[in-house]
Order: structure tokens, then C-alpha cells, then sequence
């Protein structure tokens, strides 16, 4: 059980990030139109590259660990594939972008490869997925949208292990099943708990919302017969079609929008409660069994929003507090101000300081991860140890905002 690695990469939010195949570099979206990519050195991590195309805000990255591609969506409508090719002038490798024709009209709010690397899917504001595969005719990346019965933005996407069913997540407050099936592209899939006939744009499920809240997040598991979906209502559900079983669990604190399976009966997922959360079960049910966070601890030592306590004393001093509050946060510490002497309601004992954005394994295998790693509004790139599981305490947002009355 190793303590969590906490890196900040920027003083800016973090809308993405995913790492390459041996998890020596990481692109992120720091809240811009560019990736920045950082290559792990020593203890820290370095920006080696950007990388610029995208003329709004970039909504999603991510990175496929054979082909070594990285594709990216944006507000701009638009999703590029980077590959990395030799400069003809210089003969270093640079990364060299493939304009996707998505024709949406719409932002892109979301991006995944399949299994196979060979097509992804892009989430959009145009109520439509588009499932893009490579033409090798005309050299380009071409797309086919699924769009009915979809009534709102698609927030999220996740592939079957088949790589040719696709969930998907929308504001229309459902979680759905398709057929992402391309005939040249995909072999004909073999018979599911999802169905056997599966032709482009086929429905296999349609699960809505228990409290009617958009649904941000949703999962395959690793055998794919199993689909998770997080909702604005604070709630995470298991479906189990073969059932069919849903299992609902309803949680105390502020909502989550990211899950990833660390194997057949376990579910990390985080949100806007800054801390990762474990779920636990199986055909029978579904628990909440802990946090791989500890604000307690984090509480005890003092070290709250870091990942070790510092090991000089002077360092925790109010004053050092201050500085560092007014460099990383904006926050003054005048008058006023929710960090002068005698409240603290504006530091969490959590090591995010703010709504995590991503949550991704990190190390081990579909089915048995060992390490998941997550990224936040506050900048911060963690690595957590999922073995490393804490009772759940109200030392997170919702626990700071449990006392709040409106009047």
C-alpha cells in the first residue's frame, strides 16, 4: 500500500489528460486549445511538447497505447489524430495532426478510442456520436453518426471489449447501449448479453436516470457484460442485462461525473466531492466501500491538498499558508477573506482541491488494476494505489457544505 503521487502541472483547471503506453509522457488539456505533453523525469514531470490546432477549447484527449496515436476533440466542432512522423527538413519526430470529418454543428465533448485502435467514437452537443474509421483512399479519417433516439448532449462514451458496441451517456438523462458495427472495419461480433443481431445504430439498452439527473459518466466492465452510469443525482447504477437488474446506489455527497472498472466487481469513480470513491459487488448488489483518499489523515498531518506533509516544520506556518493560497488559488488572505484566522472553510482535506475531471487506470490490466490516476479543476495530477481503501468521512465538499442552511 504506497501513498498517493500528487503532481501539479498547472495553476489552471484540467480537462483531460491520458497517458502513452509505458506512462513516460501524459497530454493534457489545461483548460486551453492546445495539448500539452509532459515527459516524466525523475519525480516531476516536464512540458516537452504543445500541440496546436484546435481553435477552441479542447474537451477531451486520448492516447492509444499500440498505434501510439492521440486523437482530441474540441468546442471548435472539430477532432484531430496525432501520429508522429519524421520532420523531412530536421528528421526529428513530430507530431502531425489528421483533421477528422466529423460533420457535426455542434461542440465535441468527448473522444475514445476502441479496443482495436482502429476507429473512435466522438461525443457531441448535435445530439449525435460519431463512430470515425480511416479511409485508406482517400487518406482521411471519415465518420457515421448515431443519432436516434438521442434528445440532448452526449456527455460520455466507453467501448465493449468487442469494439463494436459503444455506450454512451447524455443529457437527456439516459445511458445507452448502441452498435457502433461498420462492415468494413469490424468483424461480425459473436452473441452477447447485449444481443445478436447488431447493425449500425441498433439500440441494445436504454436505462434513464432514477431522479432525472444528466448522466455524465458510464463504463463497461472488463468482460463487458456488466454497464455502470454516474448521474447529476448523485447517484451511481449497475446494469445487468441479462436480468435485467439495476442496481442504484444513492450517495450523500455532490455528484459524480467519471468512473473507470479496476476489475469485474470494482468501480472507482470521483467527481465533484474532490476524492475517489470505491464501489464494490456483483450480481447480488452494489456497496459503497470506501475512498482511496483519507481526509481524515490528511486532516491529522496537516497536509491538505498535498501529498506528503512537508518535512519542514515552517513550511505549515499560517503565513507560508497565505503566499501559497494567493499563488495557486487567487485567494488574498486580506480582510475578509475565507483563509484569514479562524476559518478554513475554503481548504479541503482532500489532496484534489477541487472536481477531479478524470479518473483513468493507471497500471495493471483490464480486469486487474493495481493503480488508477486522476486529474482535476485544481491542476493536479494523482496517482492512487486502489488498494489503499479508507472508510468513507465527511471531509470532502459535501462534508464542509453539510452545515450550509438556505435561507
Amino acid at each position: 500500500m504506497s501513498a498517493p503521487e500528487v503532481f501539479t502541472l498547472g495553476q489552471t483547471p484540467i480537462t483531460s489528460h491520458s497517458f502513452n503506453a509505458d506512462r513516460s509522457e501524459v497530454a493534457v488539456s489545461l483548460n486551453s486549445n492546445d495539448v500539452q505533453i509532459f515527459a516524466r523525469q525523475g519525480n516531476d514531470w516536464k512540458s516537452t511538447e504543445t500541440l496546436s490546432e484546435h481553435d477552441k477549447l479542447i474537451t477531451s484527449i486520448d492516447w492509444a497505447p499500440n498505434s501510439n496515436r492521440i486523437v482530441t476533440s474540441a468546442q471548435d466542432r472539430n477532432a484531430y489524430v496525432w501520429q508522429q512522423t519524421p520532420d523531412p527538413q530536421t528528421g526529428h519526430m513530430i507530431w502531425k495532426p489528421t483533421l477528422v470529418l466529423l460533420r457535426i454543428n455542434r461542440a465535441a465533448t468527448y473522444v475514445k478510442w476502441s479496443p482495436n485502435e482502429d476507429k473512435f467514437a466522438v461525443a457531441s452537443g448535435a445530439r449525435a456520436i460519431a463512430i470515425c474509421s480511416f479511409d485508406p483512399e482517400g487518406d482521411w479519417w471519415v465518420s457515421r453518426l448515431l443519432k436516434k433516439p438521442i434528445r440532448s448532449t452526449v456527455l460520455s462514451v466507453d467501448w465493449h471489449p468487442n469494439n463494436v458496441l459503444l455506450a454512451a451517456g447524455s443529457a437527456d438523462m439516459k445511458a445507452r447501449v448502441f452498435s457502433a458495427y461498420i462492415k468494413d472495419v469490424d468483424k461480425r461480433p459473436s452473441p452477447s448479453v447485449w444481443g445478436e443481431k447488431l447493425p449500425f445504430n441498433t439500440i441494445c439498452g436504454e436505462y434513464s436516470s432514477p431522479a432525472g439527473g444528466w448522466v455524465h459518466t458510464v463504463g463497461f466492465s472488463p468482460s463487458g457484460d456488466v454497464l455502470a452510469f454516474a448521474s447529476h443525482d448523485s447517484s451511481i447504477n449497475i446494469v445487468y442485462p441479462g436480468g435485467p437488474v439495476v442496481y442504484n446506489i444513492r450517495m450523500t455527497t455532490l455528484p459524480l461525473v467519471t468512473l473507470t472498472w479496476i476489475s469485474e466487481e470494482s468501480i472507482i469513480a470521483a467527481g465533484h466531492d474532490c476524492q475517489p470513491f470505491v464501489f464494490s459487488g456483483n450480481q447480488s448488489g452494489w456497496e459503497l466501500v470506501g475512498t482511496l483518499d483519507d481526509p481524515s489523515s490528511n486532516k491529522a498531518s496537516g497536509r491538505s491538498g498535498f501529498g506528503a506533509p512537508s518535512p519542514v516544520g515552517r513550511l505549515q506556518s499560517s503565513a507560508f499558508n497565505t503566499f501559497r493560497n494567493a499563488d495557486s488559488r487567487g485567494l488574498s488572505g486580506g480582510p475578509g477573506s475565507p483563509t484569514t484566522s479562524g476559518s478554513t472553510e475554503s481548504e479541503l482535506f482532500t489532496i484534489h482541491q477541487n472536481t477531479i475531471t478524470n479518473v483513468r487506470p493507471y497500471e495493471g490490466v483490464p480486469g486487474a488494476v493495481s493503480r488508477v490516476s486522476t486529474s482535476g479543476v485544481d491542476g493536479k495530477l494523482v496517482v492512487w494505489d486502489v488498494s489503499a481503501v479508507s472508510p468513507v468521512s465527511a471531509g470532502g465538499l459535501a462534508g464542509k457544505m453539510g452545515g450550509m442552511h438556505l435561507r
